[in-house]
């Protein structure tokens, strides 16, 4: 995760470098930074592809011993078995979602909050001194 991250705050650095009017040498080294963060970025992507596989399988492995199985009669096309998997792996798409649904009423009444404070505070939206 930490390596994952470091390509958008190179990225970040570089646009506030560049919205400062900073040299064109500072805006040369952040782009050599943002490079250098894409190329970890794509690392870290290949490392957590891998090891979604491999919870995938501990996952499945779990499953097995847990519902008491033998793993030589364990067969994908069984009906019970398949509809688990399926239901399995339908879970963290299901909790992204919420996440995503919550975040976005989040936003929103936040959205709705700014402009309630700019339509009531006087001055606010001008810019007055003291706001």
């Amino acid at each position: 995760l930490a390596i994952d991250v470091y390509g958008p705050i190179c990225d970040n650095a570089g646009g506030i470098a560049e919205m400062a009017e900073m040299p064109e040498t500072v805006r040369e080294k952040t782009d050599a930074l943002d490079a250098a963060g894409n190329t970890t970025a794509a690392i870290g992507k290949g490392f957590a592809i891998g090891s979604a596989c491999l919870v995938g399988l501990a996952l499945f492995g779990a499953f097995v011993t847990r519902a008491g199985l033998n793993l030589a009669s364990v067969s994908l096309v069984s009906p019970l078995i398949f509809a688990s998997l399926i239901f399995g792996a339908m879970i963290p798409y299901w909790f992204s979602a919420m996440t995503m649904k919550s975040v976005g009423q989040a936003a929103n009444e936040m959205v709705k909050e700014v402009a309630r404070q700019f339509r009531e505070i006087p001055g606010l939206l001008e810019g007055t001194p003291g706001h």
